[in-house]
């Protein structure tokens, strides 16, 4: 029995995740784009995955780096997240960067960033599961999270 893609999309929907933009390749012009497919894979040594489809002109430019960061989005950052989740705006978006440690542009405003090099790539249906080590990290500002459950944007009520 094949699995329907819609239907599959809309139960995946039901899991809330956070939000990113993957960046990579120089600050001018920032090669990036939106992920909800990021996560932690180990303590020791520090590694991070994240899922890109196969397809994306945003792959060859981390390909050609070797080294990404992962720019956590916060709840005020949603036309940010509009803009890099869109082929046809992503190359468009000015946006305030700086270069990291490995010369990938990070978002000088997102909530947090992990800056990785690239440890290992897994191919898996129509997307690559890219397994990054993280060299740098920080939390840039204390706000909440930009959320995304059921195609929508949220922000959390986090309680004191």
């Amino acid at each position: 029995m094949r699995v329907d893609p819609r239907m599959f999309r809309s139960v995946c929907g039901n899991f809330a995740t956070g939000v990113a933009v993957v960046t990579s390749g120089t600050t001018s012009p920032v090669s990036g784009l939106t992920v909800n497919s990021f996560t932690s894979v180990s303590l020791d040594p520090p590694l991070i995955l994240i899922c890109i489809q196969n397809e994306s002109s945003e792959l060859l430019a981390l390909k050609r780096t070797g080294a990404f960061a992962v720019n956590i989005l916060a709840a005020d950052q949603e036309d940010i997240c509009r803009a890099f989740a869109s082929r046809h705006t992503r190359r468009l978006v000015e946006v305030d960067t700086r270069e990291g440690i490995t010369g990938v542009p990070i978002l000088s405003t997102a909530l947090a960033y992990l800056e990785c090099r690239v440890e290992r790539e897994v191919y898996a249906g129509d997307h690559v599961i890219i397994i990054g080590e993280v060299l740098e990290l920080a939390v840039q500002r204390d706000d909440e999270p930009l959320a995304f459950f059921r195609n929508n944007y949220h922000q959390l009520l986090v309680s004191s």
